[in-house]
């Protein structure tokens, strides 16, 4: 919450866009989400720009269901898209991903 409170804090005072922001209610959640092969189409998505999904499967290697299958997922939770062709795209420059352990009270 401090870090929501924060960023609405600097954007009322600067105007200026803090990009988007997911949420994960877990670990769980995350690394569920976050596949090691779904971090790498990510990864790839963003290095090679706006792709169809066979030319994705080729670039990764891998089965065009299973590579289409992760790539759902990842639209699910906004972290890709489909541009104006079809095509598949990363629409952010930068990903940062940050997370709290904190230990049981």
């Amino acid at each position: 919450m401090r870090e929501a409170a924060k960023r609405v804090t600097h954007i009322w005072k600067t105007g200026e866009p803090q990009g988007a922001h997911f949420t994960f209610s877990t670990a769980e959640q995350l690394f569920k989400t976050m596949t090691p092969k779904r971090w790498a189409l990510l990864e790839k998505l963003q290095a090679v720009g706006s792709v169809s999904l066979r030319g994705l499967a080729r670039e990764l290697g891998r089965d065009v269901k299973r590579v289409h299958g992760d790539a759902t997922v990842l639209r699910e939770v906004g972290l890709i898209e489909r541009d104006e062709a079809g095509k598949w795209i990363v629409p952010y420059r930068i990903i940062h991903i940050d997370f709290d352990l904190e230990a049981a009270a």
